[in-house]
């Protein structure tokens, strides 16, 4: 359970805000064949997780992606696939579209329940500007044993731009903070850093525990439009 649990949590942490310019959003993608390369680096710097995102299909109000997760030794973890959707002001993520098939097969003799609302992405973003919570429980039953896992993505706020440069490039970034709290079995908080460029998306991305350490960052070090 560990093991997806992760995955899943990672998937959210980079592709909540992977983006690229189209007709109904400024930030995710809406053409295809755009690529990202998301690295993932400790709190040491060293390099942790490759995240490989290609967007495989667009319509009229919905773009897929697939993502693929390799370790720092370039060896498979596991893919998802999931779709992005037009609301009229942006875009809007489906939390329960992004878990891992694998995680899904793994328990599909038994009872699962998912529930939860939305990841919103508005087009247009503003310093001071405040974003929608989102949320997913999900509750696995296999008889006698019942498994939960809570997800909640709380306190979005736009905070300022800066000029960042990565492997990937420099852009003008826009920053976004939140916070996401996990509970599976213990509760945890952790706060997030975001800085995001119209047209691209994730340029960057800071992980904190709650004594504000960093335990993680996340890099673009590829992108192809």
């Amino acid at each position: 359970m560990k093991k997806y649990a992760f995955g899943f949590l990672l998937l959210i942490f980079t592709s909540n805000s992977l983006m690229a310019q189209g007709d109904c959003s400024s930030y995710y993608p809406f053409k295809a064949d755009v690529k990202s390369e998301i690295t993932i680096y400790d709190k040491k710097d060293k390099k942790e997780v490759v995240v490989n995102y290609t967007v495989t299909e667009v319509s009229e109000n919905k773009a897929t992606l697939t993502s693929e997760v390799y370790d720092n030794k370039g060896d498979f973890v596991l893919n998802s696939e999931y779709d992005v959707l037009c609301n009229g002001d942006g875009v809007s993520i489906d939390f329960k579209s992004m878990i891992d098939s694998q995680m899904l097969e793994q328990y599909k003799d038994m009872e699962l329940e998912i529930t939860g609302t939305n990841i919103d992405l508005p087009n247009h973003l503003t310093t001071g500007q405040t974003l929608p919570d989102a949320s997913m429980d999900m509750v696995i039953n296999s008889g006698p044993i019942k498994m939960k896992l809570f997800v909640k993505m709380m306190n979005r706020k736009v905070v300022g731009k800066e000029k960042i440069t990565t492997p990937a490039g420099t852009f003008d970034c826009i920053i976004l903070t939140y916070d996401t709290e996990l509970k599976m079995g213990m509760k945890k908080t952790i706060n997030h850093k975001q800085w995001l460029a119209k047209g691209v998306g994730m340029v960057k991305s800071e992980d904190y525990n709650k004594s504000g350490k960093r335990i993680n960052k996340s890099i673009l070090t590829k992108f192809e439009n």
